[in-house]
């Protein structure tokens, strides 16, 4: 089951680049990426700050810029 995840959009480089940031921690298994333009409330929180990365245990949430290190500060 995914422990954190990526809130993005489809065609997204930037959505893209935090992905593949992400998976220098974590497999693919541990991230759930969801769409933002498939939920209405979901546009309304995230359509300026995608993408955001969230620990779903508490979800506290990194926004867009983010780097490597802090994704390991999320994961630790």
């Amino acid at each position: 089951m995914a422990r954190f995840v990526l809130y993005h959009t489809d065609g997204c480089h930037l959505c893209e680049q935090a992905y593949s940031l992400a998976l220098q921690t974590l497999p693919a298994s541990d991230i759930e990426e969801i769409d933002i333009t498939s939920n209405e409330a979901l546009m309304q929180s995230y359509q300026t700050t995608i993408p955001v990365f969230e620990r779903k245990s508490d979800h506290v949430q990194l926004s867009w810029p983010f780097e490597l290190s802090q994704i390991q500060q999320l994961v630790e």
